[in-house]
């Protein structure tokens, strides 16, 4: 989730989104890591939009910070549409990062998912912003996989996390370090759709769940994450 803000005089669109993240596996480090690796992702395609026929660049500036003691109640009533909240633990059922439906503002992550280069924060935030897993999950012969492609995807051989084995079997599937932000990513966006008031507006949903970590939760009242990895 975020807000949008257009500058006229120079044809940017700005989106702007902050990254905040509990749990007991947070800290400084995995928090600066996530943030750098949504804005540098999704910023390196040099996007553009069109609207009412004039063309933008659209720039992402992701802030984050940590806040390990945050209270349940200062996510439920949050109403800041920047905000995006995140609880990292070393424990998640499913063995997944997750977040809670396609354009929200929350989600739990699992520290093994967050490696240098992962790239789980940036296709999680693709689904933050709306987007979901492309229909189609072979995507041989189309070259490097889009951000919003998820584990299990077919793809090239040197995009597998082994290049000698047959496609589909372990090890023969997409390796998610070879995921990029693509134009055809930000225009499924569908910023022009929006609805503009003085060159703002809001992109995504007020979800402001608070997770429990779920190393605590009895796995018989689990239920499944909406959107994973």
């Amino acid at each position: 989730m975020g807000s949008i803000e257009i500058d006229f005089n120079n044809k940017h669109l700005f989106l702007f989104s902050h990254i905040i993240t509990y749990g007991n596996a947070a800290d400084e480090a995995i928090t600066e890591s996530i943030r750098n690796e949504i804005e540098t992702m999704w910023n390196e395609i040099h996007g553009r939009v069109q609207i009412k026929g004039n063309h933008f660049e659209v720039i992402f500036r992701i802030t984050a910070s940590l806040q390990p003691s945050i209270l349940p109640i200062e996510v439920y009533q949050n109403t800041d549409p920047r905000n995006n909240y995140f609880r990292i633990e070393e424990f998640a059922y499913g063995n997944i990062s997750f977040v809670d439906g396609l354009g929200c503002n929350s989600g739990y992550f699992k520290l093994e998912n967050l490696y240098k280069g992962s790239t789980t924060a940036a296709h999680e935030y693709g689904h933050t912003l709306g987007l979901e897993h492309p229909f189609d999950m072979d995507y041989r012969g189309k070259g490097i996989p889009g951000i919003m492609y998820p584990r299990g995807t077919l793809v090239d051989a040197q995009f597998q996390y082994d290049p000698a084995k047959p496609a589909g079997v372990t090890g023969g599937t997409m390796h998610p370090m070879y995921r990029r932000v693509r134009q055809e990513d930000i225009d499924d966006l569908k910023i022009n759709r929006l609805k503009f008031e003085n060159g703002k507006a809001i992109i995504g949903e007020f979800t402001n769940v608070y997770h429990r970590n779920h190393a605590e939760i009895d796995p018989n009242s689990f239920m499944n994450p909406s959107t994973d990895v």
